[in-house]
Order: C-alpha cells, then sequence, then structure tokens
C-alpha cells in the first residue's frame, strides 16, 4: 500500500473512532509500527489529527482556530447539513466552498465519502475554496483536487479575500457552490460579518451552476453586517429547526428549501 493510501486509512480509522493506536495500524493495515508511528507523525504535522503516546486521537485542531470553530452548539444540525450537501455533488464534480464551520462540516464529510477516495486517472472531485482549514483538511486526500485563492488571510474565519481572491475565481467555472453565513433573512438574503468575505461569497456563488446557501435554524432571521449583493438567493440547505412561517417566507420568495434529515451519531 503507498503511502497516500495508508494516509487515507488511517483517517477512515480515525472516523470511525475518535482515537486510533498504533497496534491497529499495524494489524489493519499491514505495515510496522516505525511506518505507522511517521505516518501519524505526518498526520499530525498536517494538524488532522492529534498524536498520543502510543497512537492517535481526532480531536485535533479546535484550539488554533477560530473561536467559532470550538464548542459549536449547532454542531450536530451542521452534520446533518454538510450529509444533505455532499448527498447533490457527484463523484467528478467541481465544487466551490467558502470558509465557516457549516463548509467546514462539508469537507469533513467529503473526506470520508469511499467513492471519492476509489482509484482514478484524474480527480474525484475538484474544491476550490478560499478556505485554508478546508484546504489543509483534504489535502491529504489524493483524488480530491485542491485549488485555493489567493487573498488576504481574514484571522477570525481563515478565509482569504481581496482582489486576488476574486480575480482567480473569475477565471473559475463551478457546478456546486456552498456559501454559509452568519445571518439570513427573507427579505434582504444571506449576510455574513465582514465585507470582503461577503464579496467573494457572493462571487463564489455566481460562478456557480448551481449555488446552495447552507445555514442552520439558528441563523434564520438573523441580520449581520453585509450584504452578498448581485447573488439571486435561490437554494437553502438548512435543518429541521426552521418553523412552517419561515420556510413558507422563504418559498414565496422563490427559494428552494431543503431540509436535512437528523444524522445518527
Amino acid at each position: 500500500m503507498k503511502r497516500p493510501e495508508r494516509l487515507n486509512a488511517i483517517l477512515d480509522l480515525l472516523a470511525e473512532s475518535t482515537q486510533v493506536e498504533v497496534e491497529d495500524i499495524v494489524n489493519k493495515l499491514e505495515v510496522s509500527p516505525a511506518t505507522a508511528r511517521r505516518d501519524l507523525d505526518h498526520l499530525a504535522a498536517q494538524r488532522l489529527l492529534t498524536r498520543t503516546r502510543g497512537g492517535a486521537t481526532s480531536e485535533t485542531v479546535a484550539y488554533d482556530l477560530p473561536k467559532r470553530y470550538s464548542k459549536d452548539q449547532q454542531a450536530a444540525k451542521k452534520r446533518a447539513i454538510a450529509h444533505a450537501a455532499s448527498g447533490l455533488i457527484p463523484r467528478g464534480a467541481v465544487i466551490g466552498l467558502c470558509g465557516g464551520t457549516t463548509s467546514t462540516a462539508i469537507a469533513s464529510v467529503l473526506a470520508t465519502r469511499r467513492d471519492l477516495m476509489e482509484p482514478s486517472n484524474k480527480p474525484t472531485l475538484t474544491v476550490v475554496t478560499n478556505a485554508i482549514n478546508i484546504a489543509s483538511q483534504l489535502a491529504v486526500r489524493p483524488n480530491i483536487k485542491i485549488m485555493v485563492t489567493g487573498g488576504i488571510l481574514s484571522p477570525r474565519s481563515y478565509e482569504l479575500v481581496g482582489p486576488y481572491a476574486t480575480s482567480i475565481l473569475q477565471q473559475v467555472a463551478l457546478d456546486f457552490a456552498f456559501v454559509g453565513v452568519n445571518g439570513l433573512d427573507p427579505e434582504i438574503g444571506p449576510t455574513v460579518n465582514d465585507e470582503g468575505e461577503a464579496a467573494v461569497n457572493s462571487l463564489l456563488a455566481r460562478r456557480a451552476g448551481q449555488a446552495y446557501i447552507v445555514a442552520d435554524s439558528s441563523k434564520i432571521g438573523v441580520r449581520s453586517f453585509a450584504t452578498m449583493s448581485g447573488y439571486t438567493f435561490g437554494n437553502l440547505i438548512t435543518d429541521d429547526g426552521i418553523t412552517v412561517e419561515q420556510r413558507q417566507e422563504f418559498e414565496a420568495r422563490g427559494t428552494n428549501v431543503i431540509l436535512a434529515p437528523p444524522v445518527e451519531e
């Protein structure tokens, strides 16, 4: 088994449990203990796991990420949204992911999709993103092609913004785009906290054949600082916490609302 395949297999083992031991890797992947330890060290350097004595845990970079990435009270809802979004993405698609916790959840689901890990002479998925944490998260998946925009890094969100980011996005064509937001109002549409992020999010959505706002129900009715001007808000993936009245108001304005079913833990 080649090293990229081993790294994928180790991440798959972590996806099944919160921890893995060197002995588990030795037995299941038929490698030496030294090889298993080197692979774990490599993944730890990529911040895809945390090394422990004798193995590793998937409880990884939450302490290094902005506060909104840790202790997320809506995590279960965002996982459900992520699975619903993943179900829309066929093998071979070109997708855009902005930053944010829900987009990061989508990346996590895609990273464990077995059909995307099957050997292929061409990318099984192409991801265009302005979020460096998402690019890092998917970097060890050899079948997934990653394109990162340029730009100025926002330390609050790990997103690249500014004219370099927009210049790159103007040169790509996406099949799907998934855009996270800080607020979502039926009247003024999606909003975020930063005007630079809003501009990149809007352009990402406009470059896609199909664009989806991904927002848990706690964001509905909230208005943040910056609107996504130029983007016609047509699709929303949210959780079953949305009220009947809220859904009807979105649909009356032409928005297709997709309810993500809960995901078993």
